[in-house]
C-alpha cells in the first residue's frame, strides 16, 4: 500500500538549508517506510512560491486562491506531514505561520507530523518544543517525539544524521500504523474527519431567514 507524505518547507533562499534538511528527512522516511515493506510518495510544497497567494488569501478575509485551494486539499488528504521552517526572531517564520493560519482547524486531525527547523546558531533549538509543537498540538496533529533542529554547523555531522534517522523511524511507524482493536473487544475511537476548508456550508434560503417578519421591523407571531 502506498502512502502520501507532504513535505512543507518554508525556506526563502535558493539553495536553502531548510529545503536541504527537508530532503534529508524525506530520504530517511522513504528508507524507514520501505524497510517496513510499504511504499511512499512525497509531495513537496515550497511556501516561498506561494507567498503572493497566501497574502491574497489573508487580505480577502480568507477567500483562497485556486493555488491555495489545491494545496489545502493535498494537505488534508495526506497520510503524513513533514514541516520544516527557518527560525526568525526566535520562532518559526512569518510565512510558515501564515500558511497554517489559512488551514482549516480540522485539516490535520490525527495526522502524523515530523517537525524540523534550521537556524544559524544552536541557541534557537528550543523553537521545536516551545513554538512548533504547541502549534501542531492545537491543530490536533500527532507530533513525533523527536524533532530535528539543524544549526549551520550541524550539517554533515553524525549527530544530525542520527536525529534524522530516529525521527524518520518514529514518523514511519505512525504513517503505516493500522487500527489495533480486536473484534468483540473495545474498538478504536473513530478518527475525527479531516476538513480542507474548501467546501462551503449549506446556505440558508432568504425565505427561511425572513420567515415570520412583516417587513416593517415587526415580527409576526
Amino acid at each position: 500500500m502506498s502512502r502520501t507524505v507532504v513535505v512543507l518547507t518554508a525556506g526563502l533562499s535558493q539553495p536553502s538549508s531548510t529545503r536541504l534538511l527537508a530532503d534529508q528527512l524525506a530520504a530517511a522516511v522513504d528508507a524507514a517506510i520501505g524497510g517496513r515493506g510499504e511504499s511512499v510518495e512525497f509531495e513537496v510544497i515550497e511556501l516561498r512560491e506561494l507567498a503572493t497567494e497566501l497574502a491574497a488569501t489573508m487580505a480577502t478575509g480568507g477567500i483562497p486562491t485556486p493555488a491555495i485551494t489545491a494545496v489545502r486539499e493535498r494537505i488534508s488528504q495526506a497520510d503524513g506531514l513533514i514541516a520544516v521552517t527557518p527560525v526568525f526572531a526566535a520562532s518559526y517564520s512569518g510565512l510558515f505561520k501564515m500558511f497554517f493560519d489559512i488551514l482549516d482547524p480540522d485539516a490535520l486531525n490525527d495526522m502524523p507530523v515530523l517537525i524540523a527547523a534550521t537556524a544559524g546558531t544552536p541557541r534557537h533549538s528550543l523553537v521545536l518544543d516551545y513554538a512548533m509543537r504547541p502549534l501542531f498540538t492545537y491543530l490536533r496533529a500527532v507530533v513525533v517525539p523527536t524533532g530535528v533542529f539543524a544549526a549551520t554547523e550541524d550539517f554533515g555531522s553524525a549527530g544530525l544524521n542520527d536525529r534524522i534517522r530516529r525521527a524518520a523511524a518514529e514518523f514511519a511507524t505512525l504513517v503505516v500504523a493500522e487500527p489495533a482493536s480486536v473484534g468483540g473487544f473495545l474498538q478504536d475511537t473513530e478518527p475525527r474527519e479531516r476538513v480542507s476548508g474548501n467546501s462551503l456550508a449549506a446556505v440558508t434560503p432568504f425565505s427561511s431567514l425572513l420567515a415570520g417578519h412583516t417587513g416593517n421591523g415587526a415580527v409576526r407571531r
